[in-house]
């Protein structure tokens, strides 16, 4: 017997003014965890904080959580929690305070454990002994407010480490685009583009099933429809609705399908980088595809076909999805490669080797339609750091 399965949270609450919905919130007191301050400048907190106000809710916050979480920080919230002891959880902003929120969860219901207890994919106990979890992002990119997922650095080593359980998939996601509008070009497209690398990388994973490739198919053809205007116009709500929607569809998708070298290897060479997550899984993107349509060439190939591009075979149409992709990131002010997003060359070749051993090892590796050897991810770092096409 073949045993697939599709988790997701069990309320997905979305559209305009949706985050109104904490209102019905039933519960005694709630920990918020938040970024650096984005969601109390544009007035969203206040808002919040009204809400459950009004739902006879108290409520403590967290604030200052970087854009990469860090080891540390995820203890002293854990710590505040404990001392607050919520009923509730709430991550608040973009995919740094959500993700920080999930590992601190497991840390106040597990105060004796340690990161390196929980860091091995699967390897969380069960929650919701304490809290229920509740996610609100206020970008359109990681869909984390759907997926098993909270990706935490480890300053010491600059190693991103992606926390993976479905014990930690969010029990309620509001998904309001409202929170989105304030968002700055350069971080929809960045956010945008890695929605989209969820997408792409879920449809040719190990793991894809029917219900995946729905959703990522679908996500696909939004995101490439939808992000150039968001990006020129982040007062369009159209936009932002179709583009929150669609990285909500992509998180859903890879949360179950899990994802690939794309992410790998940027987790690997992210923080070394002077770029953000997105923007290095764009400039991944294209010689990924390449390398992968080796043994995956039919899925790029259907996924080339459903967004209507042209190709007599399964090859002409790959080279037509890497070369939309490429548009795509010129139209939203994407850098074409590692080198035009600032990583200087001596650096570059300094750390490819070590970044290239640990790709191998993450655990998205392991659901990669090709299965990389540490010269393969050399090479194809290389293609990416320099914008050379990959043909082995």
């Amino acid at each position: 017997m073949s045993l697939s399965w599709f988790r997701v949270p069990r309320d997905v609450v979305f559209g305009e003014g949706t985050l109104e919905y904490l209102k019905q919130i039933k519960g005694s007191k709630a920990f918020i965890s938040l970024g650096k301050g984005s969601m109390k400048a544009n007035g969203v907190l206040d808002r919040a904080l009204s809400y459950l106000k009004e739902a006879g809710i108290e409520v403590t916050t967290f604030e200052g959580v970087e854009s990469d979480p860090s080891i540390a920080t995820v203890y002293r919230g854990a710590e505040k929690m404990r001392e607050f002891a919520p009923d509730i959880i709430i991550g608040l902003g973009g995919c740094s305070a959500i993700d920080a929120a999930k590992a601190m969860w497991v840390f106040y219901e597990y105060p004796e454990k340690t990161f390196e207890d929980i860091k091995a994919p699967f390897t969380i106990p069960e929650l919701r002994k304490k809290a229920k979890f509740i996610a609100i992002p206020s970008t359109s990119g990681t869909g984390t407010e759907v997926t098993c997922v909270a990706v935490i650095t480890d300053q010491e080593t600059g190693i991103k480490y992606p926390l993976a359980s479905y014990e930690i998939t969010p029990d309620i996601a509001i998904v309001d685009p409202e929170l989105c509008v304030t968002m700055p070009p350069h971080v929809t497209a960045d956010t945008g583009m890695d929605a989209l690398s969820h997408s792409f990388e879920a449809y040719v994973s190990t793991m894809a099933n029917e219900y995946t490739d729905t959703l990522a198919l679908e996500s696909i053809k939004m995101i490439f429809e939808w992000l150039p205007v968001a990006t020129a116009n982040g007062s369009d709500i159209q936009a932002r609705t179709k583009m929150h929607i669609a990285q909500n569809f992509a998180g859903m998708s890879f949360s179950n399908a899990i994802l690939g070298i794309v992410h790998s290897m940027s987790h690997k060479m992210n923080t070394k980088v002077p770029t953000t997550h997105g923007r290095c899984n764009a400039i991944l993107m294209p010689p990924v595809i390449q390398y992968n349509a080796k043994v995956a060439g039919s899925r790029y190939a259907q996924i080339a076909k459903n967004m209507g591009l042209a190709g007599n075979n399964d090859a002409e149409l790959v080279n037509a999805l890497v070369e939309r992709v490429r548009k795509l990131m010129s139209e939203i002010g994407i850098p074409s490669n590692l080198q035009e997003a600032g990583l200087p060359e001596d650096k570059f070749l300094a750390i490819v080797k070590e970044s290239s051993e640990a790709a191998l090892d993450d655990p998205c590796t392991g659901t990669n339609p090709r299965k990389p050897t540490v010269d393969d991810i050399m090479a194809i770092y290389k293609a990416a750091y320099y914008g050379n096409d990959v043909d082995f």
